[in-house]
């Protein structure tokens, strides 16, 4: 089966998955994810379902994201398989440098890349430290770096075994005006002005949501800044290493 026809199958799939769950999904800003040529897509990571709803959103623009993620979800049995049809990138944190080359042979190919420069679930839900593969893309080829924050995903499918099959969650998506990188701009200064302008759309996107917890039991998904019981950034950072250190493989 050629490759994007697995990948509009999939997205037609979840797209009907979704809708049977009645999802209410508000995205925002599609308009500044391009409709043709390259791109870097930079998203925030709040849940293992991130992915698909920027993927679901894109369908807007007739593109489809390849997004990097985890060497560990391409050796799930049938995930992976799929996750190899639709060329999404698989990373090795040992071999880094095989998943930039690929990144930027998918640019070259006027392809959009995907990237969650956290590199993994943020437990607080705010922005984790950014590394800069995605600025580094970016700047190395010229191309529109579109910034991407989702919220109230997490409230589905996130780390700490919080799931729920509750419908009609409200589910925000919101992509920003594409940094392009400016003459000189080094790839730190870029992933700097990343970071600056991912945490004003979050800010908006969690101020904007359409629902509050209904007790004290449901403000784990709200972040400790807004009343919620989410740990703030450091606390988040501790579990963060714990859960390394229990599972006994590097969450970066």
């Amino acid at each position: 089966m050629p490759t994007d026809v697995v990948y509009r199958l999939v997205v037609r799939l979840v797209g009907a998955a979704y809708r049977f769950m009645g999802y209410r999904f508000d995205v925002r800003g599609v308009e500044h994810l391009p409709s043709e040529g390259p791109a870097v897509v930079a998203a925030n990571h709040i849940g293992f379902l991130d992915f698909t709803f920027i993927g679901y959103a894109a369908r807007r623009r007739r593109r489809r994201i390849r997004f990097m993620a985890k060497r560990s979800v391409f050796e799930l049995p049938v995930v992976g398989r799929l996750m190899r049809a639709m060329r999404h990138i698989p990373v090795d944190r040992r071999t880094g440098a095989i998943a930039y080359r690929r990144a930027l042979e998918a640019v070259d190919a006027g392809q959009v890349v995907g990237v969650f420069p956290e590199a993994t679930i943020s437990r607080s839900w705010l922005l984790k430290p950014f590394r800069r593969g995605a600025a580094g893309v970016a700047v190395n080829r010229g191309v529109p770096l579109v910034p991407v924050v989702v919220w109230g995903g997490h409230r589905i499918y996130t780390v700490d075994g919080h799931r729920s099959l509750r419908r009609r969650v409200p589910v925000t998506i919101s992509l920003g005006e594409p940094l392009v990188p400016a003459d000189g701009e080094t790839v730190d200064e870029l992933t700097a002005r990343l970071h600056a302008t991912m945490g004003l759309l979050l800010d908006d996107a969690i101020s904007t949501y359409p629902e509050t917890p209904v007790d004290d039991a449901d403000r784990w998904w709200l972040p400790h800044d807004r009343g919620g019981s989410a740990p703030d950034p450091q606390t988040a950072a501790v579990l963060d290493r714990e859960a390394v250190a229990r599972i006994g493989d590097s969450l970066d």
